[in-house]
């Protein structure tokens, strides 16, 4: 292979940024609270907090979703943890430990503030865990 010089930073073609696109607008969820179905409510949870996850910067309604959601997490793990035959599921175990990591989350950082990206990956495959145990009925 023959060696080349590299080229210079002034001759390479200038491309223009793309346009920051905006954020489209969520869903606002209409369907908060728990009806005592606990697969029904795990998979709800679960839908609310993959939004919530999802919000970047400046979403609208970003802090109305994220107080909702996180009152629905701690309404969710306070009725549930008391039932045995609840507790011990894998989704309820796995679903408890993601809502720690989000709540956790809102506690320090507030409702304003996005989830940053590795904590995002490491929720999206814990929810995508979760769902599947729910079809399973686990």
């Amino acid at each position: 292979a023959t060696w080349q010089p590299l080229t210079a930073f002034a001759e390479e073609a200038v491309v223009a940024p793309a346009e920051a696109e905006a954020p489209k607008p969520a869903e606002f969820p209409t369907d908060w609270g728990l009806t005592a179905d606990y697969y029904t409510d795990a998979a709800k949870v679960v839908s609310h907090m993959r939004l919530a996850t999802s919000l970047d910067k400046g979403a609208p309604d970003m802090e109305k979703i994220a107080l909702n959601t996180k009152k629905e997490m701690s309404d969710f793990v306070a009725f549930y943890r008391r039932f045995t035959n609840v507790a011990g599921k894998q989704s309820f175990s796995t679903l408890y430990t993601a809502i720690n990591v989000l709540a956790g989350h809102y506690t320090s950082y507030g409702p304003k503030y996005p989830v940053p990206a590795k904590r995002r990956t490491r929720l999206y495959q814990e929810y995508a865990e979760i769902e599947k145990n729910i079809k399973k009925r686990r």
